[in-house]
This record gives C-alpha cells, structure tokens and sequence, in this order.
C-alpha cells in the first residue's frame, strides 16, 4: 500500500533528541526551543514567536489574548478542521461561517464584509493547502471594521502571499508542526504575534498565567500567578526533532514541490478533458506543496475513486466536512446555504504526498487515477 502520509526522518533529529536529554533540561523554553523562534524570526521576520504544543494551543492562545467572551462573534470559514474554531468556541463566541470561494476553499472575502456586526470580535482565516487566502481584501475590511485577523496557517509553512510570509499579515499567525505536514515534529505549533502590544501578555498566558518568562530573563526578583493562563509550552524533545527539520527546510520542499508538479503535469490531461478539475494556486500566492488535491465531478465519483484507488493499493483521502452542517453546530448555524463549502467537502480528493515518495510512484497513482475515469467511473 502506498501511505497517504509517511513522516520523514533526515537523521539529525535523533542526534538533536540526544543532545537535548544529555544537556538534562527537556521540559519548555530550552536550548532547541529558542534555537526554533530565532529561526523563524531570522528567516521570515516574524517580530515575535512562540512554540506551543500544537496549532490548536497556538489558535487558544489567540482567542485568549483577543479577550473571546461569551456572546463575542468570530467569523471563520466552514470548510476547515474543527480545531479553527474550536478555540474561540471555548471561549464562549458564537461562530459564524462563511463560504469558500467559487474556485478554491479558501474564505471568500466578499461574505466576510456581509457577516460583520456590532458583535463581531475577530476574522479567522484558513490558508488551505498552504495557498494564500486573498489577504489584501481581507485587511481591507478588517481594517474598516477595526475587527483582528487570525492567520491559520496550519498547513502554510514556507508560503507567501504577494512576497509576505503567511502567518505575519494579520494579528497573529499559526502553524502546525503535525506529523502531516512538510515540517513536523510528530505533534507541535507556532504562535505568530505581529502586534508588540500582545507579547507580553502572551508569555504570561503560555506559561499558566504566570510572569515566569520575565523572571528567568531577570527582569524580575520572582514570578507569580498575575493572569489567566495555560501550560502552553512543549518539550524541548519535540524543539530539537523540529529544528533538524527547519536545518533540512528547503530539500524537503523542494522535494515535496518536485512531486507536486509531477503530478500536476500528469494529471492536468484529465483537467482538459473536464474528467477533474485541478487545484487552483492564485497569482497572488506561492505554493508549499502541502497537498496535492483535485476535484471530482460528484460525490458518488469521489466515493468510487478512493474505494478504487485503495484495492490497487493507493491510500487516497476526502477531506473536512463542512463545520457549519456538523452535529454538533448544526443546529446554531442559521439556513444560510454555504454551497461551494459543501461542494469541496463532496468533492475534493487528496493523493498521497509525502518526502519519500518517488516519481514512479506519483506516475503509477496518476495512471490508476487516469485508468478509472476513461473507464466512466463514479458516472
């Protein structure tokens, strides 16, 4: 069987886990945390980063720092994993969805201006598959509104929007370091913080509400309970895996945009044949290669496709379920219809993209994938 996903391991992670145990400090804040935010400072001109325990601490974090409270309205696209709006729905907001674009998953700006009100507290964006959401447009709006954008930007390590790294445009940014994405650490986050006014109080609330980090810094003669808080902070084990991955940042891409293309190029006959429709990366947007996905003509296609696929030996996967018909918030969505969110739930298709993966086997998907619709399957 070919893996949906294979977690790659480029040999210096072990030496770094090693090191970490033997300097005798594995707990947060060590040697290979801070080499991590000195990173991602240096490399994307983040002003100010902190690792978490995984993107959904980053998100909780933000929601925390944005002062969420009940009856609060966040809005949010409802295509997208639970973990985007589950960090203000904790925080008691009431979660208002908007659709995808036409021609993309991404959040459509023009019904984010629709759904603002009085109550509207903060715009939570998705950049899915690691290409940019239209963010010029969103910050426009934002900006009028004097409404906070959330970037998550989970699967959007390495991606730009008009030369601008995802994560550094809005208020704060998130990524994942989940072992699906293209750098990982098995599990792990990056909260982003692009307004000084938030660092401090961000550094209170990661370290249970304390002022710890103003005391190790001697800023302070000692710490105490000063807010509100969680224990946000991952081991240093899971810092040194992550920085041996950021030391091998761009082999894997450029591996992971070589198989990309591969099978863009492979399939984009089935494209003009109107078989498919491949993924669409806007003119204003790089694309990390998290994924590569496309979209089939129907659901009953898609279903067929993947039972296909898995009796040949491939593992393809759908993706979310739109949040917004879920069970558990159905019933505080209003009517409004969402169709393209409902559209790519039905619809869209991932193939396995992972480092390891060769080119004879991104060829053998591709005819498999080909195989089955010139035989009319799923119609």
């Amino acid at each position: 069987m070919i893996p949906f996903n294979k977690p790659y391991l480029h040999g210096r992670e072990l030496v770094y886990i090693a090191e970490a145990v033997a300097r005798g400090k594995i707990s947060g804040d060590g040697v290979f945390t801070q080499k991590c935010h000195e990173y991602f400072q240096n490399k994307y001109g983040f002003k100010k980063v902190l690792m978490t325990t995984s993107c959904t601490d980053a998100l909780e974090m933000a929601a925390i720092l944005l002062d969420i409270k009940p009856g609060d309205e966040v809005i949010a696209p409802s295509y997208t994993f639970v973990s985007t709006v589950n960090a203000f729905a904790l925080r008691g907001a009431k979660i208002v969805f908007a659709d995808s674009c036409p021609e993309h998953p991404n959040i459509d700006p023009v019904q984010i201006e629709k759904l603002i009100t009085p109550k509207t507290k903060a715009i939570v964006v998705v950049h899915y598959a690691g290409v940019a959401c239209d963010m010029d447009a969103i910050m426009d709006i934002a900006h009028q509104h004097g409404i906070p954008v959330v970037e998550d930007a989970a699967q959007a390590i390495d991606s730009f929007y008009k030369n601008r790294p995802l994560g550094s445009i809005g208020t704060f940014g998130t990524f994942s370091f989940h072992e699906t994405k293209n750098i990982i650490s098995g599990e792990g986050g990056l909260l982003v913080i692009n307004d000084e006014s938030y660092i401090h109080r961000a550094e209170i609330i990661r370290e249970k509400g304390t002022n710890r980090s103003s005391f190790f810094r001697g800023e302070i003669d000692k710490y105490g309970w000063v807010d509100v808080g969680s224990s946000f902070l991952p081991s240093d084990i899971i810092a040194a895996y992550l920085y041996a991955q950021l030391e091998n940042m761009e082999v894997i891409q450029a591996r992971r945009k070589s198989i990309w293309m591969r099978y863009y190029n492979n399939l984009s006959v089935l494209s003009v044949n109107k078989k498919i429709k491949m993924p669409c990366v806007a003119s204003y947007s790089t694309n990390n290669a998290h994924m590569f996905y496309f979209l089939c003509e129907s659901l009953k296609q898609r279903t067929e496709l993947i039972d296909f696929l898995k009796k040949e030996n491939v593992h393809a996967v759908f993706h979310y379920l739109s949040l917004h018909s879920s069970e558990y918030y159905q019933s505080k969505h209003t009517s409004r219809e969402l169709p393209y969110a409902d559209l790519f739930s039905d619809r869209l298709v991932r193939l396995p993209l992972f480092y390891e993966l060769t080119d004879e086997q991104v060829d053998f998907i591709c005819e498999k994938v080909s195989s089955f619709l010139s035989m009319g399957g799923g119609f």
